[in-house]
């Protein structure tokens, strides 16, 4: 199964990575970061296939897949 590392305190909530993601694996979370941002978050890990879609799609380079 692979592994995402998701660096909430870098996110900014663009949301990319949610859009491009073919699994719809990643979500919104509730909770806020230190810069105030509601940081992404893996909703289904079991749908995930480690395609790395949403870390090449990240302008801010906060997602890692590793597998």
């Amino acid at each position: 199964m692979p592994k995402l590392v998701i660096r909430e305190e870098r996110c900014k909530s663009c949301g990319i990575c949610v859009e491009y993601c073919p699994r719809e694996c990643l979500e919104i979370t509730d909770r806020l970061n230190p810069q105030g941002y509601q940081p992404v978050g893996l909703k289904d890990p079991e749908a995930c296939t480690g395609c790395a879609i949403c870390a090449r799609m990240c302008p801010d380079v906060v997602i890692e897949v590793w597998k």
